[in-house]
């Protein structure tokens, strides 16, 4: 499998790998300069519909990845689609066997974003994940 230069690096947290569909998502999480562990990479998302399963997304790749390293965490970072929501809650039961840390990106209101127009869910999500201010 190819390992990115990210992954190669000997500077990051080997102890975290975020899990993202595709390879412009790491260089846009890249961008914020706040991530420093690893990435895998599924290329896909589950979707029965196109005959899309865990075997075509690698995720027993993913599987590997942590059982021959010590990860104590595992970030989902999909995107709130339907194949991301249930590619998400498959990893996770996948993992609830595993003595693992799972944690997943916060979801809600955009920077900017006006509460009016925020759509149900990702107004619920803010509400339901809000922090201490």
């Amino acid at each position: 499998d190819d390992i990115c230069q990210i992954c190669k690096s000997g500077e990051r947290d080997t102890g975290r790998i975020c899990v993202v569909e595709k390879v412009s998502d790491v260089s846009t999480i890249e961008s914020t300069g706040q991530y420093r562990g690893l990435y895998h990479v599924l290329g896909n998302l589950l979707s029965p519909i196109d005959n899309i399963g865990p075997e075509e997304i690698k995720i027993p790749q993913l599987l590997e990845r942590i059982r021959n390293s010590e990860v104590e965490e595992i970030i989902i970072a999909l995107n709130p689609t339907v194949e991301g929501e249930s590619t998400a809650s498959y990893i996770k039961k996948l993992l609830s066997l595993l003595e693992i840390k799972i944690t997943r990106l916060a979801s809600g209101l955009p920077v900017g974003g006006d509460i009016e127009y925020a759509d149900e869910i990702t107004l619920s999500r803010a509400i339901s994940d809000r922090k201490e201010f």
